[in-house]
């Protein structure tokens, strides 16, 4: 029973790694199921409410499709102004102890029932991965960490510094907190500085080369709060937000050269569809913040993309851009497994080294699960389907998974008590693509990542792999661990019988750092692309060829802002609703 217990905690603890408690910063916002009347199950949509005819002058000025990391802001911020209904498909955050608490992080990962707040899914490159099906997105399921972008992305974006530096504290003050750095990151941070990822830049959110203290969503008791949680700051007479309410198609008018967004088509949590239009002006949008993944995926639904695919489909197409879903990319992620002789408490992501070899040098450890946590089949972290599916559904006997089984029994008892040293990949320059398998939008589409394509991103793994074999093997850190100085290639051993993924494993993936990268690369959750600016929307995020029709989110960024995308997201959702409301309006009610 120990090697099966064992392996449940190695496999929940790697994806544990995707992607944070102590004195608070900010408001007690605390939404809850009985808080806002704003928020309803989509099935209480009503022909009255939905303003189901596109000639009524009553429509909504803005339906913002997909209530995550950044559509929450958003919303929250358009609300001061303007009439705003909110569709997301997944339910709310509040009642959920699984995305509530972190001690229960990995069990909404592990849960891949229909109702999970996670949709899992597998890249083409066949690394495993998930997508947020619930009112706050990424933040509601995400490691917590909280780190601002760099200068120079702001700058490269095209973005306003002074409405920037206005809306990061917007969000801090409500949602952000500074974390009581746990153990295993004092090691990690101090094992840092002693290989030289300098200087110590202490607790902050700018993104400084060095060692540092970020921020955390969680609070002192381990309770997460997510951008869900900024709808606290909207105006709720303005505001509607419909839960389970998945959108099929964004409705265009066609009758003029250029087409216009005037709506939306989507079911309820019982199957029912209903319509949802805009009012009949010029300045409404719908604005689109379905992520990486959702965002491209329904622009292809609803007739933009690439014309060859949409007609092979049968989609009808309303603009052909061929550019919908490329450059998709995934900040690529390798781990170092290291066990401890002492207790390990859980911490997820709170020390960060941003070193100048494009890769970033993070940690995470333990493992916990509340008493009063949704308790729910493991699916594909089960140890009795073993690692995932590298065993073939077909194969799955039970002599079969007992053979894994054992196989597993030579993974020491010392792995309840360790952690991970992690090495991403600062904006990879391998780039992949979506397409659609068919037109069900609660069907993933096919992804490829295309990890490690480049030479360049394999150069800089390794270079991420020997700067955290380093900090396992000094002096800081091993006087914390209690462990004997095991050699490298012994810790990548363990990592490699640990690593969870699809990617074919090498003899050589141990000798070879270059192939140690390839074969046990996962994802942390920084995927973006596939609606760039330039190529899909303008720099102020409309859809390039149509109208009353926008992007807001990280599918249209080229790479992953900072250390942690997370911050920025909710920024832009703040930052694109005060330029709205200030173009529409002017700088007049403190706007």
């Amino acid at each position: 029973m120990a090697s099966v217990s064992t392996l449940k905690f190695l496999i929940c603890l790697v994806f544990c790694l995707f992607t944070s408690p102590a004195s608070c910063q900010g408001k007690k916002n605390r939404l809850n199921k009985n808080g806002y009347q704003f928020i309803r199950k989509a099935s209480s949509f009503t022909p009255s409410s939905s303003i189901s005819n596109k000639r009524n002058s009553e429509g909504y000025d803005y339906i913002i499709v997909g209530g995550g990391t950044a559509g929450c802001p958003l919303a929250a911020t358009l609300s001061e102004k303007f009439r705003v209904l909110v569709l997301e498909r997944g339910g709310v955050p509040f009642n959920n102890p699984n995305v509530s608490f972190m001690e229960n992080f990995h069990i909404t990962l592990a849960d891949t029932s229909a109702t999970s707040a996670s949709q899992y899914f597998v890249s083409t490159d066949g690394v495993l991965n998930a997508r947020a099906r619930v009112l706050g997105g990424g933040s509601s399921i995400n490691a917590g960490f909280y780190t601002r972008a760099s200068s120079r992305f702001i700058e490269k974006v095209g973005w306003d510094a002074k409405v920037v530096n206005e809306s990061y504290p917007w969000v801090e003050k409500q949602i952000v907190y500074r974390p009581k750095i746990a153990p295993w990151q004092r090691a990690v941070r101090d094992g840092l500085l002693d290989v030289g990822v300098s200087p110590f830049n202490g607790y902050t959110f700018d993104h400084v080369h060095g060692t540092k203290v970020g921020g955390t969503i969680f609070d002192h008791f381990g309770r997460r709060h997510t951008a869900a949680e900024l709808l606290a700051s909207a105006d709720p007479r303005n505001l509607s937000v419909l839960t389970y309410a998945t959108v099929h198609k964004i409705v265009f008018d066609t009758r003029d050269k250029r087409p216009k967004a005037v709506g939306v088509i989507f079911k309820d949590e019982k199957g029912k569809q209903h319509e949802a239009y805009l009012r009949n002006n010029g300045q409404s949008e719908v604005i689109v913040s379905c992520g990486a993944i959702g965002t491209p995926q329904l622009l292809m639904l609803s007739g933009i993309g690439p014309k060859e695919e949409l007609e092979r489909l049968n989609i009808t197409v309303v603009l052909d851009n061929p550019y919908v879903g490329k450059g998709m990319t995934d900040n690529p992620l390798n781990t170092i497994f290291v066990p401890s002789k002492r207790p390990v408490r859980q911490s997820l992501i709170e020390t960060v080294g941003i070193t100048d070899k494009g890769v970033y040098i993070e940690a995470s450890s333990g493992f916990g699960q509340s008493n009063d946590s949704i308790h729910c089949h493991h699916g594909i972290l089960s140890a009795e389907i073993g690692q995932l599916s590298t065993i073939p559904p077909q194969k799955r006997s039970a002599e079969i998974v007992q053979e894994y089984v054992k196989s597993k029994q030579e993974i020491p008892v010392e792995a309840f008590r360790g952690g991970f040293i992690l090495s991403k990949v600062a904006s990879p320059w391998s780039k992949g693509d979506l397409k659609l398998i068919n037109t069900n939008v609660e069907d993933n589409p096919s992804v490829t990542f295309n990890y490690f394509n480049h030479p360049y991103d394999v150069q800089r793994c390794v270079e991420g792999i020997r700067i955290a074999a380093k900090v396992v093997h000094s002096n800081r850190f091993t006087n914390y661990t209690l462990c004997d100085r095991d050699s490298t290639a012994t810790l990548l051993n363990l990592t490699v019988k640990a690593n969870v993924n699809l990617v074919p494993k090498h003899v050589n993936d141990t000798k070879s750092l270059e192939q140690f990268c390839k074969d046990t690369v996962i994802t942390i959750w920084h995927y973006h692309g596939g609606c760039h600016v330039g190529k899909v929307v303008s720099p102020d995020f409309k859809v390039l060829g149509v109208d009353r029709l926008r992007v807001v989110d990280g599918s249209t960024f080229t790479e992953s802002p900072g250390a942690n995308p997370q911050a920025t997201v909710m920024m832009m959702g703040r930052y694109m609703g005060l330029k709205t409301l200030r173009e529409r309006l002017g700088k007049t009610d403190g706007i």
